[in-house]
């Protein structure tokens, strides 16, 4: 039986860190306010010319040298993205032109924070369909481009980078019978009812910007931050337990959870209401802010990178967004 495994992971953080202290002299906001509130000491601002597909391919050529993998390995592209580099063409199509890879299927996906895990079961499907081997899948933001940085209540949350990973169709035992790593469930759902608590408004078809109204569309992100609280909690919880019940995996079994990295008392309520162990949550919160889509593989990569991820680990990952959205998933490492 095929199974899908993550053969290698990458990212890429901006050079420009921006400080909580930094950010006091321009938005009305403290340190101590934005570090009790959402656990965020700083977050990397991309420069002027840095476009997501920039950062991706950074974060890609990682993930791919980690795969010990050539580039023209890869048979299919998945982005994960709010903030493309433009309308058209795909970020995934620029991403396929930094990396030299031609002739295969690349695309864009938009699931807001929940993106990554949204594109992972997209390249889990792919893979179980037969037709391809070698996926790149991608979370990249600019969410910096998005910002209102007089809006105290979203202007001190986001960050933007980039993180990938590859993932290759293999075996589910080896010879001996051994059980070996690989993707065991993912879980995506969404609700649309509530669209309207975290949106953008200008940009798209609804709201296009033009020399006449752009005086009168409201920048930035708009969001009711207390019943998205509210609704991420909850949302956090039902992906987990549908993850762990499509997977046939105890919540005993896990051994690290990496969550969206969005805000650290949503984190620490959803795990709470679990009776998630503290210890078990990998956070990089604190330095890199809410990177949307970016935020799972970013924080993945870390764990890998620093031992905190280890082979034969039951890792859960779980994610919730605009839309909303939110997803799940176990992987054996």
């Amino acid at each position: 039986m095929q199974n899908t495994r993550i053969i290698g992971t990458g990212h890429y953080l901006p050079e420009r860190i921006l400080t909580n202290q930094e950010m006091e002299s321009f938005v009305d906001t403290t340190d101590d306010w934005i570090r009790q509130r959402t656990g965020i000491h700083q977050r990397h601002i991309a420069a002027k010319d840095e476009a997501v597909s920039d950062m991706s391919a950074v974060a890609a050529r990682r993930a791919i040298e980690n795969a010990g993998i050539a580039p023209e390995e890869i048979d299919y592209i998945i982005c994960a993205t709010l903030t493309p580099d433009m309308v058209m063409p795909s970020a995934a199509c620029f991403l396929q032109k930094h990396l030299g890879i031609r002739r295969v299927a690349a695309v864009d996906i938009n699931a807001a924070c929940s993106g990554f895990i949204y594109a992972l079961e997209m390249a889990d499907a792919l893979i179980h369909s037969g037709r391809y081997r070698t996926i790149l899948v991608v979370g990249a933001e600019k969410m910096s481009n998005l910002l209102e940085w007089n809006k105290r209540d979203t202007a001190v949350l986001f960050g933007d980078g980039a993180g990938a990973v590859v993932v290759r169709a293999g075996e589910t035992v080896d010879d001996q019978g051994a059980v070996l790593p690989g993707i065991l469930s993912v879980f995506s759902t969404a609700d649309g009812a509530a669209c309207d608590l975290l949106y953008v408004p200008y940009g798209g078809s609804r709201y296009p910007i033009t020399p006449e109204n752009a005086q009168e569309i409201e920048p930035g992100i708009i969001m009711n931050g207390r019943e998205l609280y509210k609704r991420a909690v909850v949302a956090f919880g039902e992906a987990i337990a549908e993850a762990l019940k499509q997977a046939e995996v105890d919540p005993e079994e896990i051994t690290i959870f990496i969550p969206h990295q969005a805000n650290v008392r949503i984190i620490a309520s959803a795990a709470g209401r679990l009776g998630m162990r503290e210890d078990l949550i990998y956070l990089n919160l604190d330095k890199v802010g809410n990177t949307s889509a970016a935020s799972i593989p970013i924080a993945l990569d870390q764990a890998v990178q620093d031992g905190s991820l280890k082979t034969g680990d039951m890792l859960l990952l779980a994610a919730f967004g605009a839309g909303l959205t939110w997803s799940s998933a176990v992987i054996r490492w």
